[in-house]
């Protein structure tokens, strides 16, 4: 019988070191590397063909990161409820959150049809050229599918077991283990709502806030600030609080999220730009901007916008592009991340974070949003 993995221990220079945000979202790099490799032995002895034509395609694609932003908020969490010395709880939560996300990442470009995540073919369609080129029967395409819902299952199942070992070693691991349970159905809620709502050809502005906010104001901000806080032992009220200013600096980092999935460079996002408008993806600057032509009377913007069930082409691409700004939709976005900042701001001051934590929370926001750091720090 295989023994299970042991639990990584965090490099010992990071174990009792200061840790801020910035900090922790280069440090998680290391950590997550000692976790993925544990895992990626076991893999080996499991079985060397799962081990090297998935577990390895998935450690590659974790490895090679992103803004590692939930790390940041998790740390941010733990500071702003007190947490200071061994850094150990707090930096496995975060690489538990990077796994997490890889799992959305890789399930999230299958059922979108991307095909380029961090600037590299997305899993699946990694996958599927693996079986053309190998020769194998049946269709490439479907094979790549199937494979990646696996890789997509397995990260989920080492973020599951690295959150499980780390709450086990915590006085407090009850309470973090709720939240990330919650995280968890929220997540797949989003992204149900976001599938259903393509497939009904939704247009409501209210139904696009609520897809946002489920499948990324919740996950990427308010519970990781919920986790960390939790490592920390915060009580109800400051679990609140950081919760209310996780809701609003998440929802806009999705907002500014909808802006660069329509006019946002590929060479700096490592994705297409047009994916979310050639698939008539629901967000809400797409509600927005529907909602404003139906006001003016703009019946160009409105058709251009409006259901197709045929892929579109790109001067089709183009057209919705013109809609957006024409209609004022992208400026009204711009207005409503600016508000969302300021919101999150006043919610994390009234958890009752420290001044350094409050001007590190804003720092994060500001990345997260692509806010002008004076405006940012104008709302602090």
């Amino acid at each position: 019988m295989l023994e299970m993995p042991p639990m990584a221990a965090a490099p010992a220079e990071l174990v009792d070191a200061p840790l801020t945000a910035s900090d922790a979202t280069s440090a998680v790099g290391t950590v997550l590397k000692q976790v993925i490799d544990v895992r990626l032995r076991h893999s080996r002895a499991v079985d060397p063909v799962f081990a090297k034509e998935l577990a390895d395609r998935l450690a590659r694609l974790t490895e090679r990161g992103g803004k590692r932003l939930r790390t940041a908020f998790a740390c941010c969490g733990w500071r702003a409820a007190g947490g200071s010395g061994d850094t150990t709880a707090v930096l496995h939560t975060g690489a538990a959150l990077e796994l997490l996300q890889a799992c959305a990442l890789v399930h999230d470009d299958v059922m979108d049809g991307s095909l380029q995540r961090r600037g590299a073919p997305a899993m699946h369609v990694e996958l599927a050229r693996a079986h053309w080129a190998a020769g194998m029967h049946g269709s490439a395409e479907s094979f790549g599918t199937s494979a990646a819902v696996l890789a997509g299952d397995l990260a989920l199942a080492w973020a599951d077991d690295l959150l499980t070992e780390t709450a086990l070693g915590t006085p407090h691991g009850r309470r973090l283990h709720e939240e990330w349970q919650a995280m968890r159905t929220e997540m797949v809620a989003g992204q149900y709502r976001d599938l259903r709502a393509q497939a009904a050809c939704s247009s409501g502005v209210d139904e696009a806030l609520s897809i946002a906010t489920l499948k990324s104001a919740l996950y990427t901000v308010a519970r990781p600030l919920a986790l960390g806080a939790s490592l920390a032992g915060a009580d109800d009220h400051a679990l609140e609080g950081l919760r209310a200013a996780g809701r609003c600096a998440g929802l806009a980092f999705q907002l500014r999220d909808d802006l660069l999935g329509a006019f946002g460079d590929p060479a700096l996002t490592g994705k297409p730009a047009d994916d979310d408008l050639r698939s008539r993806k629901l967000t809400y600057l797409l509600a927005v901007a529907l909602r404003l032509a139906d006001a003016t009377g703009d019946h160009h913007a409105a058709a251009a916008l409006a259901p197709d069930a045929a892929p579109r082409s790109g001067h089709a691409v183009e057209r919705m592009r013109a809609a957006l700004k024409r209609t004022g939709a992208r400026d009204l976005v711009e207005a409503k991340i600016a508000e969302l900042t300021d919101m999150s701001l006043g919610h994390f001051e009234r958890a009752g974070a420290p001044p350094a934590v409050r001007h590190e929370f804003t720092r994060l926001v500001q990345r997260a949003t692509d806010m002008p750091r004076s405006r940012a720090e104008k709302a602090a």
